[in-house]
């Protein structure tokens, strides 16, 4: 069994057409999840990237990795998709990134370049085609054939719209991966890891004129200012995550990032062409998902912060040839910290004792089974104020109070945040977060259930282990 792994950066859950989107045209995506099983309420467990890439990656929770930030160093001690995946005898292969920091106790000492960025590669990951934030290779490429381009992630994919398809950063990655399939024989193991539709806001050639603006619906608006809580006060006071407050630009801010939707879908459309072409189709498993999601100016904001659920709600996407249930939906809450046990499952390898997810599998086949009743991410935002910090622990606490955990149930939502104020909110009277809950029962019955899922959850490395005699002959799995 092949195994296809595919990540598309800063994916919301509700932007594509088997998900109901009224405008949005995803045929491969809808393809995939009328072959598979298409998880109707699946959520990242962080912001921003590393944070969200380290919870998937290793089914832990950030309270758990601890990799708060990009630029947080993840430990080596995490057993990650990648070792499962070697693991059950594969050499995963990595096309894209990972945006994992070097554990600083693997480093080759204070001088390891390595330690001057987060973007290092997952350990356990043989290389395709590495695409650090940098971009050197593509914009290279680029170069070499004529176009001219500015230094700089940023400046390289805002060029995107003028740019031939065929070379975009989607397409650049498409191409290398086709390329490599071309010299593979079956049972190989691949991970796809697309930057779009993450910003700029910018879709490339022909997609970036795909939707009209004026076709665009408007976003969410945000509560008054008597509402909103401080940190959603600060958030739409900066730049970098405040949405236009013009109309014209927010709709068409919201036009290309469905066009940046569209093209990627295509990029994978030519993936799935050439695996048919192969006849590996129905031999190859497909995971697809997000690291975490995008606001696109619902409550006044942009990118990906805060407590609201834009953020952290994505695409989640398992197709399996062997199983026999196609087209379904599984409507209970699931997480990106399922996934590497679920996968786990489907290689026939045990799950790492470090894992806080579940597997999905009894959901797949319809089997009764206990399983939680609400979701939950984190979103920590001590980075602003680290450095100034560091040095003051553990006599200063206030750094690690800097965070949100949020717990989203059918018809409440509870946001905890680290200084000791809450949020509850009425999802049954208002599914847009803006009617806050006051019914003390209610708030305290949910607050109760975000302490459970913390005792619950705490790291359990060896915590199940008792030094006696009598102890067991072997340790467990991921020791």
């Amino acid at each position: 069994m092949n195994v296809l792994f595919i990540t598309l950066d800063q994916f919301r859950g509700d932007s594509y057409g088997a998900a109901g989107h009224p405008l949005v045209k995803t045929p491969t995506l809808d393809r995939i999840a009328s072959e598979g099983v298409r998880l109707e309420r699946h959520y990242s467990q962080s912001a921003p990237c590393a944070p969200g890439r380290a919870a998937l990656y290793t089914g832990t929770y950030q309270m758990n990795n601890r990799v708060v930030a990009n630029g947080t160093p993840l430990s080596a001690r995490f057993e990650n998709v990648a070792t499962v995946a070697r693991g059950a005898g594969y050499d995963p292969i990595l096309f894209g990134y990972t945006d994992q920091g070097l554990d600083p106790n693997r480093s080759e000492g204070f001088d390891d370049p390595r330690l001057d960025n987060y973007d290092s590669i997952l350990p356990g990951f043989s290389v395709g085609l590495y695409m650090p934030e940098s971009q050197a290779g593509w914009i290279q490429y680029l170069r070499s054939k004529g176009y001219v381009v500015e230094s700089g992630w940023a400046p390289a994919l805002r060029g995107e719209p003028e740019r031939s398809v065929e070379d975009s950063h989607s397409g650049f990655l498409t191409n290398r991966f086709v390329d490599w399939l071309g010299t593979q024989e079956s049972g190989w193991f691949a991970h796809l890891s697309y930057l779009r539709p993450h910003p700029p806001y910018a879709a490339a050639g022909e997609y970036s004129k795909m939707y009209d603006p004026a076709d665009v619906e408007l976003p969410i608006a945000p509560v008054g200012e008597d509402l909103r809580h401080p940190i959603h006060e600060v958030a739409l006071a900066v730049r970098a995550s405040a949405a236009p407050t013009d109309e014209r630009e927010m709709r068409g801010l919201r036009a290309q990032y469905y066009g940046m939707i569209s093209e990627v879908d295509f990029q994978l459309g030519r993936v799935v062409a050439t695996l048919e072409e192969r006849g590996e189709w129905q031999d190859t498993l497909v995971v697809v998902t997000s690291d975490h999601g995008e606001q696109l100016g619902d409550h006044g904001l942009i990118e990906k912060l805060g407590f609201f659920p834009q953020s952290y709600h994505i695409l989640g996407l398992w197709r399996d040839p062997r199983d026999a249930h196609a087209g379904t939906s599984v409507n209970a809450f699931s997480e990106n910290v399922d996934l590497l046990p679920t996968l786990c499952d489907a290689l026939g390898v045990e799950v790492p004792v470090q894992c806080d997810g579940r597997s999905l599998a009894p959901l797949f086949n319809g089997e009764p089974c206990e399983w939680r009743t609400a979701a939950h991410y984190e979103w920590d935002y001590r980075e602003y104020w680290i450095n100034d910090h560091t040095r003051r622990w553990p006599k200063d606490r206030t750094l690690s109070r800097q965070n949100i955990a949020v717990s989203v149930g059918g018809d409440i939502s509870y946001v905890q945040f680290g200084d000791g104020s809450f949020r509850c909110f009425d999802l049954g009277a208002d599914p847009t977060w803006r009617t806050e809950c006051h019914d003390a029962t209610r708030v305290l019955r949910a607050a109760q259930e975000q302490l459970v899922w913390r005792q619950e959850h705490l790291n359990r490395d060896m915590t199940d282990m008792l030094l006696r005699p009598s102890r067991p002959g072997r340790w467990p799995a991921g020791f």
